[in-house]
């Protein structure tokens, strides 16, 4: 388990997180929720909180808008104080936060002009500014057609997007999901998803996203927080998290490529092994892609390739390559430091014979 005792700086906190403690109380029972911690959340960019069912998450961005109240510990949105606020500062901070739902939350009643226009109601304002508003998200995210329909005349996406418009209703700096997508089949979770970052880019506002899906935090997140038993174990950019994972709640969430190698192979040398199998793992900006004849020319022996993976992430390469080398006698720090121009992780992962 990594310690967490500095907080996690990305840069120019919008959010800033300090010692946060959750403790539940139930039946006679603690639940510590969330243990300690620190984060800053930088302003315009886009986080992601990652981890299992129960790990703390939902916990975590329930804080951020003051529907949890903490145990202990700060958070500052803008050097303001959140945890000390009184009902009606508490209130006045939450139309600064818009909130999307797994479920969408859509009142089934109500059309879906007037289920994005129900905040603004609810607030006071004048039919005039309800009605540029609405007219101005729903344009926004591509429902104007869809106004006077109900929700249950919409597909999943179409609800999500609505509930998308109704959290841009205030005009928020702040954007909370909570597992906005995973109800959604892929293709409407790659529309809602492309709808976040648009909204990100276009309108500069803050997205904090809670998801169990690896691919999910990929596709649109700028950085990544791990989150197991409620504790910050790992985090950073995605690409940096993505090519290197150190914690194994990572490393499973990733769910990483498992071998499937044409041959038996062991930990250790057996009488008739012929080729040291070696994991080579890469990253590299995609202007700075290796070259991959530099690199098979580095083991100065005969050279096998039994399994490959790249990816491109935040204009970032990952890769990894599963070789074997009929060189038993490898001088193994030596191929690293020729490698190291290129390759910044070398590993024996075994010793085999293969059949061809």
């Amino acid at each position: 388990m990594v310690s967490f005792g500095s907080p996690v700086n990305f840069a120019l906190p919008h959010i800033q997180i300090r010692s946060l403690n959750k403790i539940y109380h139930s039946q006679g029972q603690q639940v510590h929720a969330l243990k300690d911690i620190h984060l800053d959340i930088p302003e315009g960019k886009i986080l992601g909180i990652i981890g299992k069912s129960g790990a703390g998450k939902s916990s975590l961005l329930r804080t951020l808008n003051g529907l949890e109240h903490p145990s202990s510990g700060s958070i500052k949105i803008h050097q303001e104080e959140l945890t000390t606020l009184d009902h009606p500062r508490l209130i006045k901070l939450r139309q600064r936060i818009g909130m999307i739902f797994q479920h969408f939350n859509l009142m089934s009643a109500k059309t879906v002009w007037e289920n994005v226009a129900l905040p603004l109601k609810i607030s006071g304002y004048a039919k005039s500014e309800i009605k540029s508003r609405v007219d101005e998200v729903l344009s926004l995210v591509g429902l104007s057609h869809k106004a006077g329909q109900y929700p249950s005349q919409l597909s999943g996406g179409q609800k999500q997007r609505v509930g998308i418009a109704r959290a841009l209703v205030h005009h928020p700096e702040i954007l909370l999901c909570d597992e906005a997508t995973s109800a959604l089949d892929p293709e409407s979770t790659s529309v809602i998803l492309s709808l976040l970052k648009k909204i990100n880019r276009e309108l500069g506002i803050t997205i904090v996203l809670i998801t169990h899906e690896m691919q999910v935090i990929r596709d649109i997140c700028d950085q990544v927080v791990v989150i197991e038993h409620g504790e910050i174990v790992e985090s950073g950019q995605v690409w940096s998290v993505f090519s290197n994972p150190v914690q194994p709640i990572t490393q499973e969430l990733l769910n990483l490529e498992q071998l499937d190698l044409p041959f038996q192979y062991f930990s250790q040398p057996q009488i008739d092994s012929t080729q040291i199998i070696i994991k080579l793992q890469y990253q590299s900006e995609v202007k700075n892609a290796p070259d991959l004849n530099q690199i098979l020319t580095s083991f100065n022996a005969p050279l096998y390739l039994y399994q490959s993976h790249i990816d491109t992430i935040q204009q970032h390469l990952i890769g990894s390559l599963i070789v074997g080398v009929s060189q038993l006698n490898l001088n193994l720090e030596n191929l690293k430091i020729r490698l190291s121009p290129f390759i910044q992780r070398v590993e024996v992962i075994g010793y085999a014979r293969p059949t061809h």
